[in-house]
This record gives C-alpha cells, sequence and structure tokens, in this order.
C-alpha cells in the first residue's frame, strides 16, 4: 500500500448472511470502493445464527469449548468466502486463516474477507486484533443494534442509545457478556482490550446498508463511537 491509503476494518454480524440486507451490504461497501479509491477493507465475518446451530448440535454430543470454538470458526469462514465472492473484482476468494495471510492478501486485494481465527476468540476481538495489525484507520463493528444502549433495546422500550462511551463505561454496560462459543454480541471483554491498547478509533453500527457505507465514506450516522 502507498503512504496515501488507508485500512478500514468491518465486522459484520453473522445474522447478516441469511438476511434480505445482504445483496444490500455488498453493494454498499464495493461502492464505498468505488467512491474512495485509497482505501482498503478487511470483512471479518462473523459465524451468525447458522454457527449457533452447529454448536448446539455439537454441544448436545458432548463436544468441549475448544471444539465448539473451532466450529465457530468454520463456519464464519464460510461466511467470509461468501462475502470474498461478492466483492468481485476487488477481492480473492481465498480466505486468510492467518494474520500473515490477511496481510499477503492485503497487499494485493482492496478487499479481503476473513473469519475467525483462535479458539476463544470471538470474531469482534479478531477485527480488533485485525486493526491493530493493520494500522487500520478505524474499525467499525456493525451488529444487530444500533450502537450501545444504556440496557437491552430489545427489552426495554426506554433504552437510549449513547452517542460516545468510554472503554470503562462500555466494560460495565457488557460486564455479564459471555464468553462460550456462539455467544459473543456487542463487543466482548478482549476485544475491548485489543481496542483500548491500540486505541484504535471504533464505531459501533447497526448492520444495514445505508450506515455500513456511510461509515466507509468517513462519515457516521447514528451508532456509538468509542473514546479514550
Amino acid at each position: 500500500m502507498s503512504k496515501s491509503e488507508e485500512t478500514l476494518v468491518l465486522k459484520l454480524s453473522g445474522s447478516l448472511f441469511f438476511s434480505e440486507e445482504y445483496g444490500k451490504v455488498t453493494k454498499a461497501i464495493t461502492g464505498a470502493l468505488q467512491q474512495r479509491s485509497q482505501i482498503r477493507v478487511v470483512l471479518v465475518a462473523g459465524g451468525g445464527a447458522k454457527a449457533r446451530e452447529y454448536i448446539d448440535v455439537a454441544s448436545k454430543v458432548g463436544a468441549d469449548q475448544t471444539t465448539l470454538d473451532e466450529i465457530g470458526i468454520m463456519t464464519s469462514r464460510i461466511n467470509a468466502m461468501i462475502l470474498a465472492t461478492s466483492m468481485g473484482e476487488f477481492s480473492e476468494t481465498n480466505v486468510p486463516e492467518t494474520l500473515r495471510e490477511l496481510l499477503q492478501s492485503l497487499k494485493q486485494n482492496r478487499a479481503v474477507a476473513i473469519g475467525g481465527l483462535h479458539p476463544g476468540q470471538s470474531t469482534n476481538a479478531v477485527g480488533a486484533l485485525v486493526a491493530e495489525k493493520t494500522k487500520a484507520r478505524r474499525f467499525i463493528n456493525a451488529t444487530d443494534v444500533d450502537g450501545v444502549y444504556n440496557k437491552d433495546p430489545r427489552k426495554f422500550k426506554d433504552a437510549q442509545r449513547i452517542d460516545r462511551i468510554s472503554i470503562g463505561e462500555l466494560e460495565e454496560i457488557i460486564g455479564g457478556e459471555s464468553m462460550q462459543a456462539g455467544h459473543y454480541d456487542l463487543m466482548d471483554p478482549v476485544a475491548l482490550k485489543l481496542v483500548e491498547r491500540s486505541k484504535t478509533s471504533t464505531w459501533i453500527i447497526k448492520c444495514v446498508s445505508k450506515r455500513i457505507e456511510s461509515a466507509l465514506l468517513g462519515e457516521r450516522v447514528g451508532g456509538t463511537e468509542i473514546v479514550f
């Protein structure tokens, strides 16, 4: 990459891949790449409901947590391959399985899609790690909710979205987040520690096409920004 180019890391919720929004999101990503020729994007695919289905079946037959994590990783890599294919000329369909492979692919492609990397590590943490390794300008975490709320908006109608939040405040909100395979939601503790140590500019937004395109173009509409 030249000095004028910049890397963005976009984590996509696994629920996206079996939704009507998928085609709109991939068009938004390729559209942003066409509009901003100086950006490269690492796309981190979550495992979603399909991963949880496999994990649930494996758990019932006695699989240990590491094996369950590995199942989630394999499922997220399938999603990543589909995502890479959707990027057309901007990407190759090969899905990197290590950071070294990712860096090599990023030299040749403007979009690179990956899934999980290591057991015990959510794809949110993968996104934070990749952002640190690539010295990304921004880590965009596109989730099932429109940013961080003071309480679960799916359960409480009076929940209020927070525009800007510190690491400490976010840790308090997600303090009860499960670390079991298939249960990572917003930002798990490992992801937060990685963001904190790298001081990567991080936005949490709704996983919909308009929000994603705006974020890739450097515009934040809604969502929550993590501040340091």
